[in-house]
């Protein structure tokens, strides 16, 4: 199995050699499991030699893009510096992602590396994942591709996505597995000291609260809603704070944050109770009462739903101070 390593023009270094090392030492795995290697692995890109890091590194290509006619894998990194940078730096290359998929070829995003794979349009109407922290952006730049929301690994039809940073190292391993095995998969888990079982990237998640927008009636109740976040806050409290409807106003501060209400003021309070665990030896219950929740289930079900993890785990986790209260 062909697998091609895209060295984008400004490419994260930390993302460009892990899927190289990572096929190269599975098939050292399976020759000792007495099997067959089955990857072969190259670098690509558009030229011979790559810069990297904003040119702290420098990688030698094996081909260059142009000459790569057919492979079986093509993994995009993701760039460094800013994203439209990135975009505009290995423009050349989207028409031969494209054209490689076309020809058979199975595509592999990793974290922002989503951002080159989505100007390819082969995204449309699909689904992907990228870095928690540029979903919004890549949402706003892409709208006919669907996010998913802290999502680790996303797969459709041949195309693959990670989600951010260190979450290309579960896609690697889904792909060793799926082209060779779950035994070799496992044993580079141990070899690498990954966590094979990760299915999430939310709880590493920071909410933002959504400002990118020009609605400033919206942003007045943002403000409000961040700095009242403990208290009792309804949908017509806010919607009389500027004086229109109820319909009126959820439709716009939809269409500015892209949150309903609800799951923005739960946005909120989720993340200052992290923030609580985080920094303090506040208990559960303490926790939950300071950002503004009085049921016990309530509270567990809308942090795990935001977190992946529940405020146990999440303070275990997180927390300078584990013990139990």
């Amino acid at each position: 199995m062909l697998i091609s390593v895209f060295v984008p023009e400004y490419g994260v270094i930390e993302a460009i050699t892990p899927p190289f090392r990572t096929f190269h030492t599975a098939n050292e795995f399976l020759t000792t499991f007495g099997k067959k290697p089955v990857f072969e692995v190259e670098y690509v890109g558009l030229n011979q030699y790559v810069p990297a890091n904003n040119g702290e590194y420098t990688v030698k290509t094996d081909r260059l893009l142009k000459d790569v006619r057919k492979t079986d894998l093509l993994i995009i990194p993701p760039t460094f510096g800013g994203i439209n940078k990135g975009i505009t730096a290995n423009a050349e290359a989207i028409p031969y992602f494209t054209s490689l998929y076309k020809n058979g070829a199975s595509l592999a995003s990793l974290c922002v590396g989503a951002f080159l794979l989505a100007e390819t349009g082969l995204l449309n109407g699909k689904k992907c994942s990228t870095h928690w922290a540029h979903i919004t952006e890549f949402k706003e730049k892409y709208p006919q591709i669907e996010v998913e929301d802290g999502a680790i690994i996303t797969e459709f039809e041949n195309i693959y996505s990670s989600g951010g940073a260190s979450s290309l190292w579960n896609l690697i391993l889904y792909l060793v597995e799926k082209y060779s095995d779950k035994e070799t998969a496992i044993m580079i888990s141990k070899y690498f000291a990954l966590d094979i079982g990760r299915t999430s990237q939310a709880s590493f998640a920071i909410f933002k609260g959504q400002r990118n927008h020009s609605d400033t009636e919206i942003q007045k109740v943002q403000d409000y809603i961040e700095k009242n976040y403990e208290d009792k806050i309804t949908v017509e409290d806010l919607s009389n704070l500027i004086h229109v409807g109820r319909r009126t106003f959820e439709r716009r501060f939809k269409q500015a944050t892209n949150n309903t209400t609800i799951e923005y003021i739960q946005r909120v309070r989720i993340e200052a109770a992290k923030k609580f665990f985080e920094s303090s030896r506040k208990n559960i219950s303490e926790v939950m009462f300071e950002v503004g929740y009085t049921d016990t289930k309530a509270f567990r079900d809308v942090f795990k739903k935001i977190t992946g993890l529940t405020p146990i785990e999440y303070r275990n986790q997180f927390t300078k101070t584990t013990t139990e209260v």
